[in-house]
């Protein structure tokens, strides 16, 4: 794992006790880039991780400033850990790598859309998604209403 910026700059707690807040430390991505985003109020924003060739969706992270900076520089995902409140690039303990073909911004610059070469599991679990245990509804069957047009 890579490590954590100083602690003065990841308080444990938010104003008022919240305690998922998150300071970004100063980042070296381009103010233009910073300037745009819409982060949320633990100042992040979330990265979807999806195979670049399949179109197969596989994660969702979080990334800060400097995770998007090391992300567009190293051609490795790296995201910003909730739980542990630290960076993490991906593949470095799991040897799961995502090997970053493309990033862009959705249109209102408040999701990042990483097109990635995924080495192995995406998932925690082993999972080759984060998103094939818990299939909700599959090809629309069961909605009970009609495709528009119809």
């Amino acid at each position: 794992m890579t490590s954590t910026p100083p602690p003065a700059r990841h308080p444990a707690t938010a104003p008022h006790g919240s305690a998922s807040r998150h300071s970004a430390p100063s980042s070296r991505l381009d103010p233009e880039i910073a300037a745009r985003l819409k982060r949320s109020a633990d100042g992040l924003v979330p990265a979807i991780a999806q195979q670049y060739d399949t179109g197969e969706v596989l994660m969702l992270g979080w990334m800060d400033d400097e995770a998007l900076h090391r992300t567009l520089t190293t051609g490795r995902c790296t995201y910003w850990s909730r739980s542990r409140r630290e960076y993490w690039v991906k593949g470095d303990t799991s040897g799961h790598f995502q090997w970053v073909k493309s990033v862009a911004l959705d249109c209102d610059a408040d999701t990042v859309l990483v097109k990635v070469d995924q080495v192995g599991a995406a998932c925690h679990t082993g999972a080759r998604t984060c998103f094939d245990e818990d299939v909700l509804l599959k090809d629309g069957a069961g909605s009970g209403t009609a495709a528009p047009g119809q």
